[in-house]
C-alpha cells in the first residue's frame, strides 16, 4: 500500500488532466463503468528450442451468430512475433490491458496469427534448425476458443490463453511440412471488485481516486490512478479496482475551496465483490492563520490554545519587532496569550471577548496591543 504522500504526487497531474482535459462528463462515467478486460497469453512446455507465432490481434464475439459478423477488436498493447517457449513456468505476455467492452455475454475469443511463424527444431546432429510453421486456411482468420461467459458492469476481467505447443504442432506426413494446428485453451476471473461511498459535505464537487501499484513494486512508472466524481448527493463508485487495499483520497475540483483533501484509509477489494465504505469521508477545512503585533518592538512570546479543552496548539517567538504569525492553524475558536521577560502577559481581547476566531483558508489579524511592564 503506498502511502498518502506519494499517492498526492500523482493526483496533482493526473486531476488537472481529469478536470480540464475532459469536455464530456457523462460520456467519461458511462466509460468509467464500462467493464474491462485483459487478455495474456502462456503456453504448456513443448519438445521443441523456439516457436515462433506472429500475433496480430485478440477479438471477442459477445453474440450468437455463426457468420463472421459482429467481432469487436481488442487494443493490443503487444503484437508481432513471440516465441511460446519463453512462456511457461509462471511467465506470461500481456496482449490486451483493461480494454472497455460491452455488458453481456462473451461466447468466443479469437487469437488472430500472421505469417512467418516458425520452429526451430534440433537435427540428428544436435544441432538447432529453423522451419517454416504452415497455417492451415480454415485457421487463417484466426483460432476461435468458446468462453462463454457473463460480463457484468463495473468489473475488469483476466483472460489466459493457454497455447499448447506439443499438441499444436503437427508434422505432416511424408511432405516433411510442420504445421501448426493451434490447441488453444481459455480460462477467466474477474479481476477486480468496486469501492463505493459519499464524502461529507456532499454539496462539493470531488474526484475520488486510488493509486494502484500494478506490478507491486517501488517502480511508479507502472502504477495508475483509478478515480470518478462525486455526484450532487456525495456518492462515488470506483470500478474496476484490481483485489488489494488501497487508500481512498477525496480532492475538491474546485482550487478555491475552503475544503482540502479528506481519505478513507486501508480500503480491501476483494475480486467479484463491491467494498461500501460505510462513514462518509470527511472532507477538511484548509486551515487559517493569525497574525499579530505588539507596540513594544521586542521579542514575545505567544501561545494558541484551544478556547474549548485549552490544549496548547502551538507556541513561538515573534520577530525583534514584535510581529508574528501561526500558520496552518486549524479551523477553530482560540486563545492567545502574549509574554516577554519583563512584562505582564496578555490575553488577546476583543470586545470583552478573547475568542479569536480561525476560519478557512483566510488570516485572521489582530489588533496592535502593548504590553505593560512590570
Amino acid at each position: 500500500m503506498k502511502t498518502l504522500k506519494i499517492i498526492r504526487l500523482f493526483f496533482l497531474s493526473f486531476l488537472m488532466i481529469s478536470i480540464f482535459g475532459c469536455s464530456d462528463s457523462e460520456s467519461n462515467e458511462i466509460n468509467a463503468k464500462a467493464p474491462k478486460i485483459s487478455v495474456k497469453l502462456v503456453d504448456s512446455p513443448g519438445d521443441y528450442d523456439e516457436v515462433n507465432v506472429n500475433v496480430l490481434g485478440v477479438m471477442i464475439k459477445m453474440d450468437d451468430s455463426n457468420d463472421d459478423s459482429g467481432w469487436i477488436d481488442l487494443e493490443m498493447i503487444k503484437t508481432g512475433t513471440i516465441d511460446l517457449l519463453d512462456l511457461t513456468g509462471g511467465v506470461n505476455e500481456v496482449l490486451v490491458e483493461r480494454f472497455p467492452i460491452p455488458v453481456g455475454t462473451i461466447k468466443q475469443i479469437r487469437l488472430v496469427l500472421g505469417d512467418g511463424n516458425t520452429i526451430v527444431i534440433r537435427n540428428n546432429a544436435d544441432e538447432p534448425e529453423t522451419f517454416d510453421l504452415k497455417t492451415p486456411s480454415a485457421q487463417q482468420s484466426g483460432l476461435k476458443v468458446k468462453v462463454d461467459a457473463v460480463i457484468e458492469e463495473g468489473f475488469t476481467y483476466n483472460y489466459v490463453l493457454d497455447f499448447d505447443v506439443q499438441k499444436s504442432i503437427v508434422i505432416a506426413g511424408n511432405s516433411g511440412n510442420i504445421v501448426l494446428k493451434p490447441v488453444l485453451y481459455a480460462s477467466a476471473e474477474v479481476s477486480s471488485g468496486i469501492i463505493e461511498g459519499t464524502i461529507a459535505p456532499t454539496d462539493v464537487p470531488s474526484i475520488v481516486s486510488v493509486l494502484v501499484d500494478d506490478m507491486g513494486n517501488d517502480d511508479p512508472e507502472d502504477d495508475f490512478i483509478i478515480s470518478a466524481n462525486s455526484d450532487e448527493t456525495g456518492v462515488f463508485a470506483l470500478w474496476g479496482v484490481p483485489e488489494g487495499t488501497y487508500d481512498v483520497v477525496v480532492t475538491p475540483i474546485d482550487e478555491s475551496s475552503d475544503y482540502t483533501e479528506g481519505s478513507a484509509l486501508a480500503v480491501s477489494v476483494v475480486n467479484g465483490q463491491t467494498t461500501i465504505i460505510e462513514e462518509p469521508i470527511q472532507l477538511d477545512f484548509k486551515p487559517g492563520s493569525i497574525s499579530g503585533d505588539v507596540t513594544n518592538d521586542l521579542i514575545v512570546t505567544v501561545t494558541l490554545k484551544d478556547s474549548v479543552t485549552e490544549e496548547v496548539i502551538v507556541t513561538i517567538d515573534s520577530n525583534a519587532n514584535g510581529e508574528f504569525l501561526l500558520e496552518e492553524i486549524p479551523v477553530g475558536v482560540y486563545t492567545v496569550t502574549l509574554s516577554a521577560t519583563g512584562y505582564l502577559s496578555l490575553v488577546y481581547s476583543k470586545d470583552n471577548s478573547t475568542d479569536v476566531l480561525v476560519t478557512a483558508n483566510n488570516e485572521t489579524v489582530l489588533d496592535l496591543k502593548t504590553l505593560d511592564a512590570i
